[in-house]
């Protein structure tokens, strides 16, 4: 029976937890370890599970680190039609180290939605 979900993980998992993993019918990778190396990651994902294209739904820290290792090619925003003031939201990137230019993007799209919610997508 082919497991449906897969967990991305460093080599300082404990035994237990990839034991759990096992029994729960989930599959793991263990890359490098201190910190998950996303491009082995990729490459095991694509060698062992055909995965051609992902999508990646995180937060800034891990877009900021897909954006640094260079594994994006596009980035899709969708921006809602309010404002809701909370203070403290974080950005969609973050931590970035300004050691070379801004990384410039290029408009693919931008639909609208009859909430007036806007779908931009850049590539990288």
């Amino acid at each position: 029976m082919a497991k449906p979900y897969l967990i991305v993980t460093s080599e300082k998992v404990s035994k237990e937890y990839l034991d759990y993993l096992d029994r729960q019918n989930i599959s793991w990778i263990a890359c490098v370890k201190e910190h998950v190396d996303l491009v082995r990651a990729t490459e095991i994902l694509a060698e062992q599970f055909g995965v051609e294209r992902m999508s990646i739904v995180g937060g800034p820290k891990i877009n900021t680190a897909f954006l640094e290792v260079g594994l994006l090619d596009e980035i899709s925003l969708l921006s809602g039609a309010g404002i809701d003031g909370r203070g403290g939201m974080p950005a969609v990137f973050d931590g970035l180290v300004m050691l070379h230019d801004v990384t410039k993007l290029k408009l693919i799209d931008v639909k609208k939605f009859d909430s007036d919610a806007v779908w931009i997508r850049y590539r990288c």
